[in-house]
This record gives C-alpha cells, sequence and structure tokens, in this order.
C-alpha cells in the first residue's frame, strides 16, 4: 500500500465517542495470532459483507502497522489495515484496502460502502463506527480514518474496547455498482423519472418533486376540472395535471417548461431565476383559485395549513390578548445562480417573512425541538419595553406564541439564510442541525400547543423529504431525498437523475456542520483539518402519523380525466414514435420528391428565390436496401403517376449557394439500392436524397413517358413578373435546344403567361440572392448557350415598362422587384415604457436609412418632427429592450438596427421626446431624489443641463424647482445605492460621467451642524431600520 493512500482519510462527520471514567493506559503484554470470521449475506460471491477480526495481544502488535486476513465481497478481495500507535497522529488510524491490488489489471477501479469500527465489548451501543464510500483505483488503493478514534480511549480498559487484550474489529462492506450517468435509466434503476433543468431551475424540480410524492395532493391535482381545449401552457392546472401524469408514466426525465410558461414565465425569466419562494406563491395562489367551487376545494388549506395563536398576558392585572394566524409551510430561500445583490435578497426575505408562515431558526439551535423550544419562547414585557393594555395604561406582560392546531402535511422552512448586520451582507448559516425520522410535537405534555388544543389528535410525524441547498449564499444546487412510500427506502432526486440512497445519506449527511479533509501530510500536522458542509437541509417536510394512510393514497388512471390521458397518451405515442424513427434512421433514407404542384404552390407565396422549400414537400423514408425502381413503384401508388413516365432529377448545390435541378437519373442509377444513390448523390453524409420529378403531359393531359434527353437539350424554369400587382409565380418549364435563342420560345411564353402570341416581352436571368440579388437581363438575339444558360437555369419574365404610363408602379422590372423582396422587413415597433405590447408594424427595407426609419415611425405616430423620435434595439437573449438607445443617426441603415450579435430581430422600442434627439444627446439628464429638510416626502426631479456641467449648476437648477426651508440654505447631493450612501459630490464635479440607471441621486440640504466641523468632529453612517422594508433609510 502507498504511503500516501495510507494516510488520507475520508471526508467524513466527526462522531461523539460515549465516554467512561478515565484512567491509565495497560502495561504492555505479548502478541498471538489474530483470528478471523467473515458473515456474509450471502454464500457465493455477496454484494454485502460482515467481516469480524479479532486482534489478540494486540498491545504486543510489532511494527507501524497490521493487516487482517483477506475477505471476499463482491467478487473483490479485502482487507483491514491498521496502525495500532496511529499514522502519525495520537488516534487509531484504521482503513479498508484492496488486498491483489498489485496484480490488478492497469486501469481497474471498484466502489464501496463501507463501514469500519471498534465493538466496544462490555456495551454494545458505545461501539465507535465510522463509514464512507470510494472509488478504489491503483493510485488510491485503500482508504480509511487516519483519526479515527483517541488512542487514550482505545488502550484504557474501562471503555471496554481493549478487554483482556483483545480488540475486535468490524467491517462493514457493500460492493456497489458504478453508475454510469450516459447509460443510466433512473426509471429502470429506481422506477421514478426526474425533471430536466431548464437553467437554473433545479430549486424548482426539487419542490414539485416533493409535491408530487404526496399522492393526496396528486389526486387533488388530477381532479381539478380541465377541458380538451384548454393548452397546458396557458392552464397552471392542466401544465400541472400533465407534468405530474408523465412523472408518473412516463420512462424518461420530464420537461418542465409547459409549466413555466403557464406561469407567464418566459426562456429568458427561467435562467434569471425565480427563487423557491416565488414558485410556491405562484402554485399554491393559482391552484387554491382554480380549486374553488369544485370537488377539491380547500385541498391546500386542508393538507398544509395550520394555525397558532400570538398572545399577549399581563401579569399584573386580569388582560390577555390573542390573535390567531395561519401558516403555510411555504419556502423562503435563495436563488440557486447569484442574479441578485445580497441587500435585494434580503429585501425580498424581510418582505416575506411578514407572511404566516412556519420558519424554524437554525443559529443557536442544535435540532428541530431546539427550534419549537425557541419559537414558543416566552418574552418579557418590562421596563421601556411594558405592553400598553387597553384601559390598563402600561403593564408587564409575557408575550409568546402557541400551536392550536399543526396540518397532516407539515412543511418546515429552515432558516439557513439570514442578513448579517455586522457584514451588511447575508449569509448562509451552515451549522450542523438535526432532525428526527420521527418528530414528536406533543412532547413534554403538548407544551408547543394551546390549553384549547385539540389533544385528541396526536401530532406524531415521520420525515417524508429533506429538500438540499449545496453551496453558498450566492450560487448552488437544489436537489431532494424523499421516501415515496414512507419505508425505510430513500431515493435522491436531482434533476434528471433518481437515485436509491440509504437513511444515513438522507438524514445525518444533510445536517450540515463540519468534515474533515484528508491528510496528505499527517507527519507534518497532527491535527485533522476541518472545513463547513455547504450541503444542508433548508426545509422538511413531514407527514402525520395519523393522517398516513389518507394522505398517501393509491393514485391511479381512473383519477385522471379522459380528455388528459386521450392528450398525454397520444403525446407519448408520438414521442415513441419519433424515438423509434431515430432508433432506425440509419436504416432508412429520406427522400425529398418536388414537383411543378410544389413550385407553382410555393413561388410567390413561401419563397421568391430559387425553385421549391424542400421542408414542405412530400417526404418518403424509404429502407436503405430497397431498389430505387422499387421506390417508383410507390411513387406511382401515391400520385397515379406510372413508373414510365417518371423521370427524376438530382438537385445540385452550385457555388453562388443556389440550389437547382442539375442532371436526371440514369438507367444504371435507378437499378442501384436507395441508400447507394443517396452515398452518390450527397456528399454531405446526410440521410436525405432530394429529387425533383418530371412528368410530361400529353395532349388529354395524361402522364407520358419523357422524351429523350441529349447534351443539347437544357432544361428551363420560367417565372412571370407582373409590376402592377408586385407578383412573381412560377408558370411552366421547357425543354431548349443549347444553340437555340429564347427569341425562338417567346410565342410558348406568351401562352404559358396567357398573353396573346406576339406580346413584347423581356427576359432575366435569376443568377443569385445571397448575400446580393444578382439578376441580369436577358438578350433575346444570343443563343441559349452563348447567354451560359444550363439545365436548372431560372428566367423571369414580364411585359416591359412602359415609362410615363397611366399605372404607376414602385418595382418596374424583375432585377427592383427581387431586390426589394430581398431586403424587406417587417418590423414590430413597441413603446419603450411598455415592452412587452407591439403597438403597430411596418414594412420597411434593411437598407433603409435612420432618417427613413425614423421619419416612417413619425408618419405612423403623427409627428411632424422625426428627430423627436428614438429608437431603442432589442436584445435577443433578454428578449428585452437593450439599454442604451439608438444615437442619433448613429447606425447607417435599419439591418444594423435589428442585428444583435450573430442574430437578427425583427423588434425595435420607440419613445417621443419632447426635444429633438440631436439636441438632447448634447445635454446630460439625472434624476434627483430632493429630501424635504422637514417635510417627510421625496420628489424625484429631472435635471437637464450640458454635458459640460458640473455639480453646483445640477444644485443651481434644482433649487429653482424645490421649497428650500430656508432661501440661504445649501444643497448637497448624494450617491446612494440600497439607501446606502457611497459619495457626497464635490461641487466642482463634471456630471457627464454620472450614472444615475444603476446609483440613486440624493440631493438634501446641509443641516448647519455640519457646515462648522472641526478636526475632533466625526460623521457617522447610520441606518434605519422600518418596519416596511421600503422605508428602511
Amino acid at each position: 500500500s502507498q504511503q500516501q493512500q495510507e494516510d488520507e482519510e475520508m471526508l467524513v462527520p466527526h462522531q461523539e465517542l460515549s465516554t467512561a471514567d478515565a484512567a491509565q493506559p495497560m502495561e504492555v503484554v505479548a502478541q498471538t495470532e489474530p483470528t478471523n470470521t467473515a458473515e456474509s449475506q450471502a454464500p457465493e460471491d455477496p454484494q454485502t459483507s460482515r467481516f469480524t477480526w479479532t486482534i489478540e495481544n494486540f498491545t504486543r502488535v510489532s511494527g507501524k502497522k497490521h493487516y487482517s486476513d483477506v475477505f471476499v465481497v463482491g467478487g473483490f478481495k479485502w482487507r483491514v489495515l491498521i496502525f495500532p500507535k496511529g499514522n502519525n497522529v495520537d488516534h487509531l488510524s484504521m482503513y479498508l484496502d484492496v488486498a491483489d491490488s498489485g496484480n490488478l489489471p492497469y486501469g481497474w477501479s471498484r466502489y464501496a460502502q463501507f463501514s469500519l469500527a471498534i465493538v466496544n465489548q462490555i456495551h454494545q451501543k458505545y461501539t465507535a463506527r465510522k463509514d464512507t464510500q470510494h472509488q478504489f483505483n491503483a493510485r488510491e488503493s485503500d482508504w480509511g480514518f487516519t483519526s479515527f478514534m483517541p488512542l487514550s480511549e482505545l488502550y484504557d480498559p474501562s471503555r471496554g474496547y481493549l478487554v483482556n487484550d483483545t480488540v475486535v474489529v468490524e467491517a462493514e462492506v457493500a460492493v456497489r455498482k458504478m453508475i454510469d450517468y450516459w447509460t443510466y435509466d433512473s426509471k429502470k434503476e429506481t422506477g421514478y423519472v426526474g425533471l430536466k433543468n431548464q437553467g437554473a431551475t433545479c430549486y424548482m424540480n426539487s419542490l414539485l418533486q416533493t409535491l408530487y410524492h404526496i399522492p393526496y395532493f396528486r389526486k387533488a391535482v388530477y381532479h381539478m376540472p380541465t377541458t380538451e381545449n384548454d393548452m397546458p401552457s396557458g392552464s397552471i392546472p392542466l401544465a400541472l395535471q400533465s407534468l405530474f401524469y408523465k412523472l408518473q408514466y412516463s420512462d424518461n426525465s420530464v420537461a418542465t417548461k409547459e409549466l413555466t410558461k403557464s406561469f407567464g414565465w418566459d426562456t429568458y425569466d427561467s435562467f434569471m431565476q425565480h427563487d423557491v419562494q416565488e414558485l410556491n406563491r405562484v402554485l399554491c395562489e393559482k391552484l387554491e383559485d382554480k380549486m374553488k367551487g369544485t370537488v377539491v376545494e380547500g385541498t391546500i388549506e386542508q393538507l398544509f395549513e395550520g394555525h397558532h395563536i400570538n398572545y399577549i398576558e399581563c401579569i399584573n392585572v386580569d388582560y390577555k390578548s390573542n390573535r390567531k394566524e395561519s401558516f403555510y409551510g411555504r419556502t423562503y430561500t435563495l436563488n440557486c445562480v447569484c442574479i441578485l445583490c445580497a441587500i435585494s435578497i434580503y429585501y425580498l426575505m424581510v418582505t416575506y417573512a411578514g407572511l404566516a408562515d412556519l420558519q424554524l431558526d437554525v443559529k443557536g439551535c442544535r435540532d428541530v425541538y431546539a427550534s419549537f423550544d425557541k419559537y414558543v419562547e416566552v418574552e418579557r414585557l418590562e421596563g421601556d419595553n411594558k405592553y400598553q393594555a387597553e384601559q390598563h395604561g402600561l403593564q408587564d406582560a409575557r408575550k409568546g406564541v402557541l400551536f392550536l392546531d399543526f396540518p397532516p402535511v407539515l412543511q418546515l422552512q429552515l432558516k439557513r439564510f439570514e442578513y448579517d448586520y455586522m457584514r451588511d451582507t447575508m449569509v448562509k448559516i451552515n451549522d450542523r442541525y438535526e432532525f428526527p425520522l420521527q418528530l414528536d410535537l406533543d412532547k413534554d405534555d403538548g407544551k408547543y400547543l394551546t390549553p384549547d388544543a385539540d389533544r385528541s389528535i396526536r401530532n406524531l410525524y415521520t420525515l417524508h423529504s429533506v429538500l438540499v441547498h449545496s453551496g453558498g449564499v450566492h450560487g448552488g444546487h437544489y436537489y431532494a431525498f424523499i421516501r415515496p412510500t414512507l419505508s425505510d427506502q430513500w431515493y435522491k432526486f436531482d434533476d434528471e437523475r433518481v437515485t436509491k440512497e440509504d437513511t444515513k445519506k438522507a438524514l445525518e449527511e444533510q445536517y450540515g456542520g463540519e468534515e474533515e479533509l484528508p491528510q496528505v501530510n499527517p507527519g507534518f500536522n497532527n491535527t485533522p483539518f476541518k472545513f463547513t458542509k455547504y450541503s444542508n437541509a433548508y426545509m422538511l417536510v413531514y407527514i402525520r402519523e395519523s393522517d398516513k394512510e389518507k394522505i398517501m393514497c393509491n393514485v391511479d388512471e381512473k383519477d385522471i380525466a379522459e380528455h388528459l390521458r386521450i392528450r398525454l397518451k397520444k403525446e407519448q405515442e408520438e414521442k415513441e414514435h419519433k424515438k423509434k424513427e431515430k432508433a432506425e434512421a440509419h436504416l432508412y433514407t429520406i427522400i425529398k420528391v418536388a414537383r411543378d404542384e410544389d413550385l407553382k404552390e410555393q413561388i410567390g407565396k413561401n419563397i421568391y428565390f430559387d425553385l421549391v422549400d424542400h421542408e414542405k414537400v412530400r417526404n418518403f423514408r424509404i429502407q436503405k436496401q430497397l431498389p430505387f425502381n422499387s421506390f417508383k413503384e410507390e411513387v406511382a401508388k401515391e400520385y397515379g403517376i406510372p413508373v414510365q413516365s417518371q423521370r427524376f432529377w438530382l438537385w445540385a448545390k452550385r457555388q453562388n449557394h443556389t440550389y437547382r435541378p442539375n442532371r436526371p437519373l440514369a438507367p444504371h442509377e435507378e437499378a442501384q439500392s436507395v441508400g447507394q444513390l443517396r452515398e452518390v448523390s450527397n456528399k454531405a453524409h446526410n440521410a436525405e436524397l432530394k429529387l425533383f420529378l418530371e412528368v410530361e403531359l400529353g395532349l388529354d393531359l395524361r402522364p407520358i413517358r419523357p422524351p429523350e434527353k441529349s447534351k443539347e437539350d437544357i432544361l428551363l424554369f420560367f417565372k412571370l413578373y407582373n409590376p402592377e400587382k408586385e407578383e412573381l409565380r412560377f408558370v411552366g418549364r421547357l425543354f431548349v435546344k443549347a444553340l437555340g435563342k429564347p427569341s425562338d420560345i417567346l410565342t410558348k411564353l406568351n401562352e404559358m403567361a396567357g398573353f396573346s402570341p406576339n406580346e413584347e416581352i423581356e427576359l432575366y436571368e435569376e443568377i443569385k440572392f445571397e448575400p446580393n440579388v444578382m439578376c441580369e437581363h436577358i438578350d433575346k438575339k444570343l443563343s441559349f448557350r452563348s447567354s451560359q444558360l444550363e439545365d436548372g437555369d431560372i428566367i423571369s419574365f414580364q411585359k416591359p415598362s412602359i415609362p410615363g404610363g397611366d399605372t404607376q408602379v414602385r418595382y418596374k422590372d424583375v432585377p427592383s422587384f427581387l431586390e426589394y423582396v430581398h431586403n424587406r422587413q417587417v418590423v414590430h415597433f413597441r413603446c419603450l415604457e411598455k415592452p412587452k405590447e407591439e403597438e403597430f408594424c411596418l414594412e420597411l427595407s434593411k437598407l433603409h436609412t435612420y432618417d427613413d426609419v425614423v421619419e416612417r415611425v413619425a408618419r405612423q405616430l403623427g409627428l411632424d418632427d422625426p428627430s423627436k423620435v428614438r429608437l431603442t434595439s432589442h436584445n435577443c437573449y433578454s428578449q428585452q429592450p437593450k439599454p442604451q438607445p439608438i444615437r442619433y443617426r448613429g447606425v447607417e441603415h435599419l439591418l444594423d438596427m435589428l442585428v444583435h450579435y450573430n442574430q437578427t430581430s425583427d423588434i425595435l422600442y420607440y419613445e417621443v421626446l419632447d426635444i429633438p434627439l440631436p439636441e438632447l444627446q448634447c445635454l446630460k439628464t439625472l434624476k434627483v431624489a430632493f429630501h424635504h429638510a422637514t417635510k417627510d416626502e421625496v420628489v424625484i426631479h429631472s435635471i437637464r443641463l450640458s454635458k459640460n456641467s458640473t455639480i453646483s449648476d445640477v444644485i443651481t437648477d434644482l433649487k429653482t424647482k424645490v421649497e428650500l426651508s430656508n432661501p440661504d440654505t445649501e444643497l448637497r447631493l448624494l450617491e446612494v445605492f440600497y439607501h446606502k450612501i457611497y459619495k457626497i459630490f464635490p461641487p466642482h464635479e463634471k456630471i457627464e460621467n454620472i450614472n444615475d440607471q444603476y446609483w440613486t441621486l440624493r440631493a438634501e440640504e446641509i443641516p448647519e451642524e455640519e457646515k462648522n466641523l472641526t478636526a475632533q468632529d466625526r460623521l457617522i453612517h447610520v441606518y434605519h431600520f422600518m418596519k416596511d422594508p421600503n422605508q428602511n433609510q
């Protein structure tokens, strides 16, 4: 065994050992050979085993370290290693060792949970035991405890560990299969599924899992009335029903997007992250409201609502004041990601702490019972703090809280987060805090209950869930340990993953407190280093024993509305179908077939450039080994086109990024399999084959065999443009001879367009459209080859425009129309003050200048002066306006206003100014809060001055707008953040760089006593706390 591994100690909580009377260590006596016994739970190759090692003549063991015999667990060889005199510490050191580590193959590893114990041979209950878990490998082939127990206790014969110079060591080893999280199946391993994390929504997932695993609550949710016309994203009841159904019947982790959408939280809100308190509030309020007037009305109150009495009792007179309040176990905790500063979190907590909810102190309390003791602790109101009793004046009194009743489901909020007044920040309380598996709130003759409480109800609770926060005040992760059936088996619900866990993991390891860090160089430091555990419970859910049968009821499909079952089963079937398709995708090729009908349907409506959108044509899912000729038979059945009348063309992507039919399939290619053909035609190696189906019609309009195509034949596609209607449409395709001329087909084109045979028309070739439109006039006298036309090319034609004609047209020819289409942009405008509400849309061009855009907006708003319009761009990621507006002529074109990093938006925000924007940009506007010296009022003033102005200019301007206590009073300007003064501005400071968006600017009169400060005088910052947190100063 390597020395470094021998020295290491596992991270386990420190255990207090029971002590007896102290005595001197015994004298060292002789050693004999140790004896070994092993008790296995399974006779062959056990996965879990207990090994007992009896070491006689212990004090005579020579050598620094001592090994047990080898024992086998899970097919692996193990042994116990001890250091009888300590591994460079004054404690017994003990480890579990892989016995044959030197002979194992390269890269070996095994995972084990184990406990090591020194048996107390006098009182078994005082046995010293520590347990841990480890992934053993070549570098760490032994693992255990350097400071297992003090040598002074081990060698003290009165303690019971060393009896007749014999020590008994026990090792319990459970070899676990290492979880491969890439292939781990929660449903298969545990019977439960997890919830997907949308991005910092683990706090929500842990709460939802807890609520779901309260069957009575789940049943009530299922019984809430919803209809088949409801949409989950717009109905919290339906979204929750859908979520619970999927948790109950799905095989994979479940998404929560529909539920958060039903809250009104969009994707960005999910990333910003709400907190558990807000989620619980939204959920409970909405559910309570939706349950009214239904069979499940009052379920929330019945399950979670309890009552306590706030009382004040006078000592010397007969007067008592009682106030009954209800409480819910709702959650008040911090965000999973640091998105609020500590002060604002404190504000949230103080604001909601005023609600009647049961929160237990952690700081200064050993366990839940100590917290309840503190909760009902009697406060004496005396001296300066006497109570004003009606008709009796100021009186000495006792003030306190007692419980009238507890709810069936008791949610206890542990106050793991507190505001530290000394440090002016939020802190997390990681102190050790114990909670029992069974909680008896009737203890000590019901000391937590009022005299009027119903004593026939037995308030004995069993632990159902432990919600955990792992991390610090500014970040971390949430997960939950739950006993879904209240059996001994716990489960950890950590977002998508659900794992089985033991009771110790769910309870003791979530108490918080300290752990010992492994010692790397124990010879240099005899004291094990302890560190704080940052994973601990912040919420506990208990279920009353007397209500257990009712709450842990059976919930099955008959509890779910039929329309919901049908809807969700259909969703599940579609999901399974897609999953199957995905799994079998490598066996199939998707063939996308475009026809003349698709071109007629799409050109001029969905598309203008190229010929077709392949995402909107008929798809065929064909097995790769199927001969292509067999596929043609399927096409014949689909479209009624005989196989001999079908000719398929391959599409090709050209260098100019256009996509055109390139060549027809040869007979030998059609004889290949679909898979072979796809590989030949597709260099990108995706699973698609794109084809154009050419079908020629006879005089009777029935399909005929396509004519032979020679090298001289060119297939061209034709679009017709109507300038008056601004309409472009597909009118057909023709084969032309390469040496032929456009003039040869003019009559045919007029026929296709519905024009007279001799109508004069202009022809243009559509060449490309990215990044710019290229569309060139075709000389009708040149041959098609001379014009460099080839298979798949597109010709758009129109009647020639007539200069000075009667009809005014915006785009007189094909190139100008295509340029317009390429650059047109519909922009959705919103008022900056109402950034979620769309007010109007304008069709603009991406090439419009800044002046063009504001002129169109001004015209829409009925403004005479466009320079009073100020625009702000849209942030595509936050779905909010950008913080800084667009400067006057600060961008060249509309496109520059819409691009945000690599994304293009179609939203702009506008505001109407009282002065032109160029003039405003030369000024600095500051919002200043003026606090009157004698009146309890604050007035916000907007000060608009030249950017070169100073603080002195601001104060001068402000004096003209405010009421002063004295005309000669001096003012000062302060920089404040959350009521804390950070700076007093000197009068000469320039205002240009002051940020009043982040800081609050406070103006106030300078008190007379501060004007004549001496060197001995000091100004002290004071924080005034009010009942209403909004008024804190």
